[in-house]
């Protein structure tokens, strides 16, 4: 096939993207080729104003229908793409969201949410995130939160997780868990990143690894090009094989240098983390954004990989890992 054909026919998964949401976003998606995203609806909010952003997505659903519908199960995936429209995955980049109540989860699921990540970069009830100066580990309360995920068949996302509470997730779930967005360590050598024992440790008890093609987390940070997203992602394939990866752009599409000063503090208004990102990173040249996933693929094509593996990388390796844990 050539790389439009192919990209046109295969199932197309991003495992996060983060944008400010609209319609010229839905658009692009949709131009791009995109069957199913994790798009992001909370990551300092709490209970409310995440309901908040929930209902947006509501609304969003009805007036744009004729580019997105929202995704519950993987039917809803395979039916996005048969219907050529967007599939959208409500997920969180923070357990804050439920606060201190336990039940809330059960509530949310219902409002369709089904990727949850247990911290975002530092501490809250569950655990330790990735930029806290000490990982104190899962807490009672966090194995209590991910039994309750494991119940409702929630993904549990480790992706901005510090490595030790990931490691107690990993060792305390029921069901396999996974990294949405993360980048080998081995790789780049940052916190954020992880390490290449924890990812083989997810992959070998069924989990799964999304793999982020965002500059910061690669070697060449705002140099990065698409061929070099495309020889990371070979080096995350020589890591867990190529049937247990998939992508994780983190695209942010829409947002300014104010929104990623709102992410890099803690909470949203505490002290500046990670401050070897300043403002709004680049996106790598020749993947610039939602529009862009036609060029991954032929950018795959043209460094010789087959078919199958691109059709699994793509998206199809998500696909069997969702069908794993949405058992409801």
């Amino acid at each position: 096939m050539t790389d439009r054909t192919l990209h046109k026919d295969a199932i197309i998964i991003d495992g996060l993207v983060i944008a400010k949401w609209n319609r010229p976003i839905f658009e692009a998606m949709q131009a791009g080729g995109l069957t199913a995203v994790n798009c992001t609806c909370a990551v300092w909010e709490g209970t409310a104003e995440t309901i908040a952003n929930i209902a947006n997505w509501k609304r969003w659903f009805n007036e744009h229908a004729d580019l997105i519908m929202p995704v519950h199960t993987t039917a809803d995936i395979r039916r996005a793409k048969t219907e050529g429209k967007v599939g959208i995955i409500l997920g969180w980049q923070n357990t804050f969201a439920i606060e201190r109540n336990i039940d809330m989860l059960r509530v949310f699921h219902e409002l369709g949410i089904r990727v949850m990540q247990l911290t975002y970069n530092t501490q809250n009830l569950v655990g330790s995130g990735c930029w806290e100066s000490e990982d104190r580990g899962l807490s009672d309360f966090g194995r209590d939160v991910v039994d309750q995920m494991g119940e409702l068949g929630i993904v549990i996302d480790l992706s901005h997780v510090g490595e030790k509470t990931a490691a107690d997730a990993i060792d305390h779930s029921a069901i396999p868990v996974c990294f949405t967005h993360a980048t080998p360590r081995s790789v780049k050598d940052i916190p954020r990143n992880k390490s290449d024992a924890l990812i083989k440790r997810v992959v070998d008890q069924g989990g799964f690894f999304g793999f982020a093609t965002y500059g910061p987390f690669l070697p060449w940070g705002d140099q990065t090009t698409i061929e070099n997203c495309v020889e990371a992602l070979e080096r995350g394939i020589d890591l867990v094989g190529e049937e247990s990866i998939g992508l994780g752009t983190d695209f942010t599409d829409g947002h300014d240098a104010d929104f990623f000063s709102w992410l890099r503090r803690d909470k949203g208004l505490g002290r500046a983390l990670n401050t070897g990102f300043p403002g709004r990173p680049k996106n790598p040249e020749g993947f610039d954004g939602v529009s862009a996933y036609p060029n991954l693929t032929a950018a795959m094509q043209a460094r010789k990989w087959p078919e199958s593996r691109i059709r699994r990388v793509m998206g199809e390796n998500w696909l069997a890992y969702l069908e794993r844990i949405w058992h409801r």
